[in-house]
């Protein structure tokens, strides 16, 4: 007696192949996605030593991008060369806060479809450092 597969069982095998594909192209495109988010930590952390060489000559932090990074890549505006955009928020006696935000269009492709941030806030007070990660981040 020969035995075979019945076009249900086929049919069955095929559907559970691509419900798992689904989930693996998916979950490979959201750690693609996070691994960008290292260009901005590691951006975000040159302007706070930058920023850090700035308070201590100066005696202040700097609220312009452009004090901060002399000589350096920051872009302000999406680039065809970085996934962010970067920008001193906020400074405030020793604290200040850098935010780097996902370009959405002119950006480095593939640009994102929403823009996530990321943001440092360091208080050179206490040494303290305050990363907030939006999603997917």
């Amino acid at each position: 007696m020969k035995r075979a597969f019945t076009l249900l069982e086929i049919i069955v095998v095929i559907v559970i192949l691509g419900i798992l594909a689904t989930l693996a192209v998916t979950q490979y495109a959201k750690m693609v996605e996070k691994s960008r988010g290292a260009e901005a930590r590691t951006i975000l952390g040159n302007i706070r030593t930058n920023q850090a060489g700035v308070k201590q000559q100066s005696g202040a932090c700097s609220s312009t991008l452009g004090d901060v990074g002399i000589g350096l890549d920051f872009p302000s505006s999406c680039s065809s060369t970085h996934y962010f955009t970067y920008d001193i928020a906020g400074v405030s006696g020793d604290t200040f806060t850098a935010v780097a935000t996902r370009c959405t269009v002119s950006g480095k492709v593939p640009n994102a479809a929403t823009a996530g941030v990321i943001t440092l806030l360091t208080n050179f007070d206490n040494g303290e450092d305050t990363w907030t990660l939006g999603a997917p981040y």
